[in-house]
């Protein structure tokens, strides 16, 4: 069974999962050959090793609290607050307590989907 993508003119859901949080998986909600939109899900202490991805991202904390570490510091992003990383910059990410981030990415032409081992 396939993952259901949004399409064009389907609202999506993106509010705080509070209590769901801990239970709910890390999924992409829409995918295009341009774009990607993906909510992670990190229970506290679960870290994301340094990567990288081709395109451009942003990382919107919805909920919690986590450590990214690029561009030679650490910096912890908190609910409301949001991160642009040009393309190819490594990144890591980790955790301070439960967290639920909007991760959004630029996909380049005929790039593979991103492996963030999330």
């Amino acid at each position: 069974m396939s993952l259901h993508h949004a399409t064009s003119g389907e609202k999506i859901d993106i509010r705080p999962l509070g209590a769901k949080l801990p239970q709910t998986p890390s999924t992409a909600l829409l995918r295009t050959d341009e774009l990607e939109v993906m909510r992670v899900v990190l229970p506290k202490g679960r870290s994301v090793p340094e990567h990288r991805i081709a395109g451009e991202i942003t990382i919107q904390c919805i909920e919690g609290s986590v450590e990214v570490q690029a561009h030679d510091a650490t910096q912890v992003l908190s609910a409301a607050e949001m991160l642009y990383l040009k393309g190819n910059v490594p990144y890591a990410l980790n955790a301070l307590e439960d967290s639920c981030l909007l991760m959004t990415i630029l996909r380049k032409p005929g790039e593979e989907p991103p492996q963030t081992g999330i």
